[in-house]
């Protein structure tokens, strides 16, 4: 969200920018909140604000509507690696150790601090900071043992919102969403371009918009019911199907992940009584926290562009909960308030077998690789990150730029570089590579008297710099390709740290109004603002900026631990031996003491460096 002063200030007007966590450019372009600067430097603001419509000509007289969010401002310093080498190693080492007696460790900390509304976001970090070191496996074996270990009911088992839970959550999104779409867009395709009515549920049909789609007259309940499961039936044949013969398409680090994870729950709850734990351990993951949602919401998993019609939601919903009560292997048929779904019991009890199957050739992997190690690559070169139809035109040297100079054009955007044709199907094509990329960036309105342009600004090997403006098709295309473009060129050398928001017309820039062509950019770039998802590239400081955070707020528990352990080794009881004090008891005292200074002394070794910048400004 971008928020400015709305006073009357000659030159440029003063701006502050955060990202609101759900889109970062879309308040710009559709509403806006007033904050004066000197707010903005006292006191950031905190609460709930009423958003504006945006003052446009095109938009007087017109009823936007009334909308509140509330935002929070933040910010944070992140410093140069080398000072947070000591955290991540004491990180990196306590997913070395035993887990289940681990109680000083940053891990064992991290995870009794996390709290609902941090943990998912703590989760990610942590997963991508072992991810990028190659020790996501044992990052996730280490939490994984600490749940099962205090876990009596295996019926409860991973259910809830631990931080072993979302940790794995996150780490199915992070390598496995490219198998997620391989298997599932199909399917989800065909829901939203069928718009099939379905419905079970009595107390839901609507029999006038079935008769519009499937029968002459007026049908039945029982006709509605038999149409729709035999709908529902097909589509999900076709989702199971898709699912037991994906094993080969899962990425090794997720299938090397669930078995450690069948093996940790094995050996927790032998027995044959138990004999279904070790599948629903990983179904309950796989299915109840990655197939389901995905099938239920496919816009937040990048399924669909869009989210459903209110029609196809309810189709959507239908099959989540029988892809749910799969995941389940059929443990709640019949119970709860949904006795509707009973006609669809035959079909999920004859594929859950299946689902077995699935999951025992899913954990027989025989390669000795680490899960989640160096080798694992988010986007490969060769997938194609985003695609679609996007207005082109290049930086001309001299001349009146017009509405007219921008060229359709379909741009396909990989891991490897920028590329854009004719048509889909067109062969010949031109390519930006990515590593060339300087700069993408928001292109003022006035520029062209065009919404949605952006502009990636290129180098070549003489060093000369180009310019390509893309127009897209509304504010959320536009934002979505601004991030993937620039999550793709993240690790790029030499970005610009400011550009020009303008277009250079008539011998001057639009937005500085300077004539020369090369002069210096007037605003500063935002290479680091993105929208949050599952390709978000790794950034090793700033994750490990985040835990360091998180870990400040137990600072004060760690010290009031140590006092107790101090006090713990000074007492002396007076029945007891005093060589008793010696024993294995007093030495793991000792190197939980030692365990909690080193910690304590790294926080505040970061504090004071982080002091440090600040003073220098």
């Amino acid at each position: 969200m971008r928020c400015w002063s709305c006073g009357r200030l000659r030159g440029p007007r003063p701006r502050c920018e955060w990202n609101s966590g759900i889109g970062t450019w879309w308040a710009r372009m559709t509403s806006w909140v007033e904050f004066t600067p000197q707010t903005l430097q006292q006191k950031p603001p905190n609460g709930w604000f009423r958003l504006l419509p945006f003052p446009r000509a095109e938009d007087s007289g017109g009823n936007l509507g009334a909308l509140r969010l509330k935002v929070r401002l933040t910010e944070d310093r992140v410093l140069p690696s080398q000072y947070y080498q000591p955290l991540m190693e004491l990180l990196l080492e306590s997913v070395q150790g035993p887990a289940e007696e681990d109680t000083t460790s940053p891990l064992a900390l991290l995870e009794e601090l996390a709290s609902g509304d941090c943990r998912q976001d703590l989760a990610t970090k942590l997963v991508k900071l072992f991810l990028g070191r190659g020790l996501a496996g044992p990052f996730l074996d280490y939490l994984t043992r600490r749940e099962v270990a205090r876990t009596n009911d295996p019926n409860t088992l991973f259910r809830s919102n631990s931080l072993a839970s979302k940790s794995m959550e996150q780490f199915m999104k992070l390598v496995g969403m490219r198998y997620l779409h391989e298997v599932l867009r199909p399917v989800i395709s065909r829901v939203f371009e069928e718009k099939k009515y379905m419905e079970l549920d009595p107390c839901k049909m609507d029999l006038n918009r079935s008769r519009r789609i499937s029968f002459k007259g007026t049908p039945t309940e029982e006709q509605v019911r038999e149409t729709s499961l035999g709908l529902l039936t097909g589509y999900l044949g076709s989702i199971v199907d898709a699912i037991v013969s994906s094993t080969g398409r899962c990425p090794l680090a997720l299938r090397l992940a669930f078995k450690q994870l069948q093996r940790c729950v094995e050996k927790r709850f032998p027995g044959i009584e138990h004999q279904d734990v070790k599948y629903l351990a990983i179904s309950g993951f796989l299915f109840l926290r990655f197939f389901a949602p995905a099938i239920l919401t496919p816009k937040l998993f990048d399924l669909r562009d869009q989210h459903a019609d209110p029609q196809t939601s309810r189709s959507l919903l239908l099959l989540a909960k029988a892809v749910q009560s799969i995941g389940n292997l059929g443990q709640q048929l019949g119970q709860g308030k949904e006795q509707w779904l009973a006609p669809l019991h035959p079909f999920l009890l004859q594929s859950i077998s299946r689902v077995r199957d699935f999951l025992d050739q899913l954990v027989d992997v025989d390669k000795d690789e680490e899960a989640g190690g160096p080798a694992c690559v988010l986007v490969q070169p060769s997938t194609i990150v985003r695609e679609g139809f996007l207005l082109k035109r290049k930086e001309e040297p001299g001349g009146l730029a017009t509405r007219f100079a921008f060229k359709k054009r379909y741009f396909r955007l990989s891991g490897r570089d920028l590329s854009y044709s004719k048509t889909p199907e067109w062969q010949v094509h031109t390519s930006i590579p990515l590593s060339c990329i300087r700069a993408v960036e928001h292109v003022d309105e006035g520029a062209f008297q065009l919404p949605h342009v952006m502009q990636v600004v290129t180098q070549d090997g003489a060093g000369s710099s180009h310019t390509t403006y893309l127009q897209c098709k509304n504010v959320n295309d536009l934002n979505q390709w601004l991030s993937a473009l620039r999550k793709a060129s993240a690790p790029n050398p030499g970005k610009l740290a400011a550009c020009h928001p303008g277009a250079f017309r008539s011998g001057r820039w639009t937005c500085c109004l300077q004539a020369e062509r090369s002069a210096a950019g007037c605003s500063r770039t935002h290479s680091a603002i993105t929208l949050g998802d599952w390709s978000d590239p790794l950034d090793p400081d700033a994750e490990a900026q985040a835990v360091y955070r998180q870990l400040l707020l137990g600072r004060d528990q760690l010290r009031l631990k140590l006092l107790e352990d101090s006090s713990l080794d000074t007492e002396v009881d007076p029945g007891r031996d005093s060589r008793a004090s010696d024993g294995p008891c007093a030495e793991v005292l000792a190197q939980q003491r030692a365990a909690t200074t080193h910690l304590l002394q790294v926080l505040e070794d970061l504090e004071q460096a982080h002091e440090e910048f600040q003073k220098r400004g």
